[in-house]
């Protein structure tokens, strides 16, 4: 019989919580609950409050003494993301279930983010109809609007928290047994304006063997790579399309954050990376883009996405971090460089079209490449040009097989 915890505050939501656990029994699942509240708990659980704090270094009773519920959240959250993965790992539970507003989802989704891919989360929130990334994170929770708030048993509550009952009963009792392909597995970034790169790529490394995931590099899908392959899932890593420092160092809304790029080497994966999209800056509607930008290079992409032109300064910049970064590697690395083109748009009779700014781009990253740790390649080619895709998904396999 499969379990599954419930993790939450049994204090002030104890009779949510009980009547979530009987709903979970009666669907033929145990349960194992962890009390991550201040005070004593409705029932009693099997990982006591003190516990979870104890995984932080804190003791419980102090934590009420100071009567300070932003502080108490902060130190439970941490106790239970480090304590649950642990209980994961000792065969404790199966699948992992929470309730809450905005700080039971603080409190709860920390320890989700931290326990493995595949791993059946459900997080029934009054924060789920909003922006989410800050509980979800890289991670596959599910979160469930509660349409009310967990404050009680009501008509509304109850039809919810048996949705998030059966949802999660049903994950842990019919898990997917179908085993994977068994391929290498290949990460690879793609942008809208780099797809057909991307594609010749994936079909290229298709038709010898390897499986390829593709990551849609909008700040999300190369955090999820990089989570991915630190998690150990990836066996080498076609980062073609790394438009996402553009956002990170000028202040678009696609950024991944300052350690994009660092994964694949600090493993030791093989990696072939190229300047996709390098070009661009992402912003949402034309109105929303920053009044100090209004005299830039602005092209409406679609109604909802607005693109900026990078500078010179700004490739000289990227040029700077990228090589940084490859630098790093542990790994075999390479870095493809696409002499007549980073991207869709900039390419002749395209409004990004720059010669001078891909120049500096390439110039800064030759400048700056560290000759005895990452492999340079010229082509003078269109990063979208068959042949380019092709030879990078070779260098790929060459890495990969040596």
């Amino acid at each position: 019989m499969k379990t599954v915890a419930i993790l939450g505050t049994f204090d002030t939501k104890g009779a949510e919580y009980a009547y979530l656990k009987e709903l979970l029994e009666d669907l033929g699942v145990k349960t194992f609950t962890i009390h991550a509240g201040v005070f004593d708990p409705v029932f009693t659980p099997d990982v006591s409050n003190r516990e979870v704090a104890a995984a932080a270094g804190a003791d419980i009773k102090e934590i009420a003494d100071k009567k300070d519920r932003a502080y108490a959240t902060e130190v439970l959250a941490k106790g239970t993301e480090i304590l649950v993965p642990r209980l994961y790992q000792e065969g404790k539970f199966d699948g992992i279930i929470s309730l809450g507003g905005s700080g039971g989802t603080s409190l709860a989704t920390p320890a989700m983010r931290a326990l493995p891919i595949g791993v059946p989360k459900v997080m029934v929130s009054t924060m789920a109809s909003g922006n989410t990334e800050q509980y979800v994170g890289t991670s596959d929770i599910v979160m469930i609007p509660s349409v009310v708030d967990v404050a009680g048993l009501n008509t509304i509550s109850t039809k919810i928290f048996g949705n998030g009952a059966a949802a999660i009963a049903g994950m842990v009792n019919h898990e997917n047994k179908k085993e994977g392909s068994g391929k290498p597995l290949v990460a690879a970034t793609m942008f809208g304006v780099t797809t057909p790169c991307v594609t010749f790529a994936q079909r290229y490394l298709e038709d010898r063997g390897y499986e390829v995931l593709v990551f849609h590099a909008t700040g999300t899908g190369g955090k999820s790579m990089e989570a991915l392959i630190e998690g150990g899932f990836i066996q080498g890593v076609l980062d073609l399309t790394t438009t996402e420092w553009c956002d990170e160092l000028v202040g678009g809304v696609l950024s991944a954050g300052p350690h994009r790029l660092e994964a694949a080497g600090k493993k030791g994966i093989p990696q072939v990376v190229s300047t996709g999209a390098l070009d661009m800056v992402n912003f949402g509607p034309y109105d929303t883009v920053p009044e100090s930008f209004s005299k830039r290079n602005l092209y409406k992409h679609n109604p909802t996405v607005t693109l900026m032109r990078t500078t010179l300064q700004e490739n000289e910049k990227l040029g700077e971090i990228i090589a940084e970064k490859l630098n790093m590697a542990k790994g075999k690395t390479a870095l493809f460089l696409p002499l007549k083109g980073v991207s869709m748009i900039d390419d002749q009779g395209q409004p990004f079209y720059g010669p001078e700014e891909d120049k500096m781009l390439f110039d800064t990253l030759k400048k700056n490449l560290d000759p005895g740790k990452v492999e340079l390649v010229q082509l003078d080619l269109h990063i979208n040009d068959k042949a380019f895709a092709e030879a990078a998904a070779q260098k790929l396999i060459d890495l990969m097989t040596e």
